[in-house]
């Protein structure tokens, strides 16, 4: 496992080596290999398809066009923090032009490939769409900063030194940030059980 993620970083360096130069191709597999990550990052900041799609579309393009300024690192890391910064642009855009409220957060099961599952019965899916809800709210709920932390490391995978990078903070600042979001999370989900009087459904 080890020997091909290093494979696939060597891999990785090149294709963003190439773009640089100026091959299209090559940033079409880089957008290729991170475009699902980044779709996943954006809906679940923005809870809405269309938004998180025009935030990740516009992430490329940013991408594309700031390949000079990439020194090296995690390519991963870097593209996610121009998509975050994307996200919260379209926030900021839905507030100053707010529209009628989304209710269908969590409508399809490509969102989260933390809650896909290949065969389940009827009752499981309906449970984990419900599961996927609630998350989805909680997320929504937490501080921008907490948030993405979160969305980041227990939904995407990345590492502390990664997600430091896609957030520009300290080490010590994603680790507290995490912590803190974890805990209200928490808070939220036993709310949440509480209010609906079944301990067994989250």
């Amino acid at each position: 496992m080890r020997q091909s993620e290093t494979t696939q970083g060597r891999d990785e360096d090149q294709l963003v080596a190439a773009a640089q130069r100026g091959d299209v191709d090559a940033y079409n597999q880089l957008v290729l290999l991170y475009q699902q990550m980044a779709y996943n990052v954006a809906y679940r900041v923005l809870g809405n398809q269309d938004a998180a799609m025009d935030a990740t579309q516009d992430a490329f393009l940013r991408g594309f066009k700031g390949l000079s300024r990439f020194r090296g690192g995690s390519f991963r890391a870097w593209i996610l923090r121009i998509t975050t910064n994307c996200s919260y642009d379209q926030l900021r855009y839905k507030q100053r032009r707010p529209s009628t409220p989304i209710d269908d957060l969590v409508e399809e099961d490509e969102h989260s490939t933390l809650l896909q599952s290949e065969e389940e019965e009827p009752e499981d899916h309906l449970q984990r769409q419900e599961l996927g809800a609630v998350l989805q709210k909680g997320m929504q709920s937490l501080p921008e900063d907490q948030r993405i932390t979160l969305i980041l490391s227990d939904v995407e995978g990345l590492n502390y030194e990664e997600i430091a990078q896609a957030t520009m903070v300290s080490l010590g600042t994603v680790k507290s940030r995490l912590s803190r979001a974890r805990a209200k999370m928490r808070d939220y989900i036993q709310a949440q059980r509480e209010l609906d009087g079944d301990q067994g459904r989250l």
